[in-house]
Formats: C-alpha cells, sequence, structure tokens
C-alpha cells in the first residue's frame, strides 16, 4: 500500500480518535465534579447518582436511534452535530442556577453523546483500508481511555483553583475546538454515497433487528460495561475498605487500570489484525482479567500489590477491544452499519447506567470484596457472549462461502 494510503489511514483514524476521547471525557464531567455540585445545590448522593444515569439513559436511546440517522444522511454530519451538543450542553451546565437544569444539561450530553459510536465505527469501516482497521479500532479505544483518564485532573484541577463553572467553561472549548478541526479536515471524513443512502437489506430499515448475532453483540456489551460502571463508580472506595489504603492509593489504581487498558488495546489492535478468531482471543483476555478480579476481592496482596493487579486486570480486558471491534463488523450487513454499532452500543450505555446501582447497593451492605467478585462474573458473562457470538459469525460465513 502507498506512503499516501498510509496516511490517509493514519489521518482518519487520528481524527476520529480525537472525536471519541472527547466522548469520553464528556462522560465524567459531572461525576468529576460532584464534591461542588453536592455543596453548592445542596444534593443528595442519590440526586448526585441520577445525573449519571439520566446522561446514561438518554445516551444509549439516542445511539440507537443515531445508528439509522448515520445510514440515512451520513457518520461525518452527525458526528459534527454530536460534538456541537457536547459544547452546548457545558456551557448550559456552567451557567445552572438550579438542580432541574443540571438535569437538563445531562439530557443534552447524553444527546450528544450518543451518536459517537455508530458515527464512529461508520467512518473507520468506509474510510480506513482493511489492512489497518484493527489498528484504527485499538487507537479509538486508546484515546476513549484517556479520555476518561483526563476528565478527573482535569476539571478537578480547574474547580480546585477557580471553581466549578470555569472548570465546565473549560470543558466547553474542548468540543468547539475539535470540531473546528474536524471541519478543517471534513474531505477526509466525506461519506460513503452508497452507505449513506442506500435503504439497506431487503426487508427493510429494520430487518438486521432479525440477525440473532446483533443481540448477542448487544448482551456483549451490556455485561462488560456492568462490569466497568463497577470499577469507575466504586472501585477505589472498595479498595479502600478492602485493603485500607488512602483514597489517594485507591485512585491511583484506578489511573492504573485505565492506563494499562490503553497498553492493552496497543497490543489487542496487533492480535486482532494477525487473527480471525477473534472470540478466543476475547476468552483468553477475560478469563484473565476475571481471575485477577478475584484475587483481588480476597485481599491477599498488600496495598501496592492492589495497584498493580487493577492495572493487570486494565491491560488483560483492554486486549479484547479491537477484536471486539471486528467481531462486530463481521456480523453486520454493510449497508446498516450504523444502525448495528448504533443499537450494540446502546448495550454499553445501558450496562453504565446499572452497573453503579448494583455495585452501589454491594456498598452499601458493606460487601466490598463483592464489588470485585462480581466484575468477575460479569466478565465471564462477557465470554459466554463472545464465544456464542463467534460461533454464529463462523456459521454465516460459511453458509456465505
Amino acid at each position: 500500500m502507498s506512503t499516501t494510503d498510509l496516511r490517509q489511514d493514519a489521518r482518519v483514524i487520528g481524527l476520529v480518535g480525537l472525536a471519541h476521547g472527547v466522548s469520553h471525557f464528556y462522560h465524567l464531567i459531572l461525576a468529576a465534579l460532584f464534591p461542588w455540585l453536592k455543596q453548592e445545590f445542596s444534593l443528595s448522593y442519590s440526586e448526585l447518582g441520577l445525573l449519571m444515569t439520566v446522561f446514561f439513559v438518554v445516551s444509549g436511546v439516542c445511539q440507537a436511534l443515531a445508528g439509522f440517522v448515520v445510514d440515512r444522511v451520513g457518520a461525518r454530519a452527525v458526528l459534527f452535530g454530536g460534538i456541537g451538543l457536547l459544547g452546548l450542553s457545558a456551557l448550559l451546565l456552567a451557567g445552572a442556577g438550579s438542580y432541574p437544569l443540571l438535569l437538563l444539561g445531562a439530557m443534552l450530553a447524553g444527546v450528544g453523546n450518543g451518536v459517537f459510536h455508530p458515527a464512529d465505527y461508520t467512518l473507520l469501516n468506509q474510510r480506513v483500508s482493511a489492512a489497518r482497521l484493527a489498528h484504527g479500532f485499538s487507537v479509538h479505544g486508546i484515546t476513549g481511555n484517556l479520555g476518561w483518564a483526563a476528565a478527573p485532573l482535569f476539571l478537578t484541577f480547574v474547580a480546585g483553583h477557580a471553581g466549578w463553572r470555569s472548570a465546565l467553561l473549560c470543558a466547553a472549548a474542548l468540543p468547539f475546538a475539535v470540531l473546528l478541526l474536524l471541519f478543517l479536515n471534513r474531505e477526509a471524513l466525506r461519506p460513503d454515497p452508497i452507505a449513506a443512502h442506500q435503504p439497506g437489506q431487503t426487508g427493510g430499515a429494520l430487518a438486521f433487528l432479525r440477525l440473532q448475532a446483533v443481540w448477542m453483540c448487544f448482551a456483549f456489551f451490556l455485561v462488560t460495561a456492568v462490569a466497568l460502571g463497577g470499577i469507575q463508580s466504586f472501585a477505589s472506595v472498595s479498595l479502600v475498605a478492602l485493603y485500607g489504603m488512602s483514597l489517594a492509593w485507591a485512585t491511583s489504581a484506578y489511573t492504573a487500570y485505565m492506563l494499562a487498558s490503553a497498553g492493552g488495546m496497543l497490543l489487542g489492535g496487533f492480535l486482532a489484525a494477525n487473527s480471525r478468531q477473534h472470540d478466543r482471543t476475547i476468552a483468553w483476555a477475560f478469563a484473565g482479567a476475571a481471575l485477577l478480579a478475584l484475587l483481588l476481592a480476597s485481599a491477599l496482596v498488600p496495598a501496592w500489590g492492589a495497584v498493580v493487579l487493577m492495572g493487570a486486570i486494565g491491560f488483560a480486558a483492554g486486549i479484547a477491544g479491537p477484536s471486539r471491534d471486528l467481531m462486530i463488523k463481521a456480523a453486520a450487513p454493510k449497508q446498516a452499519t450504523g444502525r448495528v454499532y448504533g443499537v450494540v452500543y446502546s448495550g454499553l450505555d445501558s450496562g453504565l447506567a446499572i452497573g453503579p446501582l448494583l455495585f452501589g447497593a454491594l456498598m452499601d451492605a458493606n460487601r466490598p470484596a463483592w464489588v470485585f467478585i462480581c466484575i468477575a462474573v460479569f466478565q465471564a458473562l462477557a465470554i459466554v457472549t463472545a464465544v456464542g457470538l463467534g460461533g454464529k459469525t463462523r456459521a454465516l460465513q460459511l453458509q456465505k462461502a
């Protein structure tokens, strides 16, 4: 492949990855500011948690719907609109003077966030060569993790020095800056006119919903996101209770998870590019992650070992990312890519909405070890869904052959 093709692939992967990082940054735009919001509006923890639930429920619904819009009008326009809505949501939140306005800002951010996966993956599938697609999925996952890692650091730093409203105003500048960059490079992200305007499979726009593989993908995302929701919301406080470590140490363990997960995705991109047995890669990766989570739950290692284990769990789970995305690509009808990714990835938002409720109940019952036991259980369920999906996809390919 020519140098021009390599440069074009890298350009598209970089632009889409940057947009995805902004999306994940906004997942935590409210959670990072909970201490300030609680004091400013005299909110309970339940009211704070409802802000996140509203965000992810709205995002999940919009994600499923956005896939249809992507297949109708093209991924580029939908992506631009989503990024703009994120910036507007931060401006609304920065000026909020009451709890209902915070809820409205969370809803608007959820609408903006809902477009990214169907738009991102449609652009990657259309504009990146097959030989580099696994690496494109790898970079996409890495930038998402970096967005998760950067949001708490950035927002708490600005809020600590200039207040929470200033932090949100600074956060609003991020999507607008990225939107300008994407607009200047809009030619690289031009939509495929055939994929954007043809109606899709015989049977109508909803025909893909009859595919069992689509719902197996949804189930896979649901169970993995429940586990991730537990890690994001309650891993730190669980480690404090289990190991007697400081909150700073526990927070560093979460950071280790996210950074190691990004490293795992980098390795996973190479593994996925050189394998067709994507379900097996996922199975081995999550088996390792689940066993490490059980070891963490046992509290048999010292506090510093818990930080190492958190990083190892993140690395193992990260390896599965690119293989997961290629497996979904294999299950998706060519002319329904946006719709399939929209429905499948709504499972991610659903799991992130359910996870904090489940694991919060475990912490209320003073069962910190069960947080990691349940994380391991949901990672094991991910193995079952991945292996089942892999077998179904191979059977379909054999039928076509």
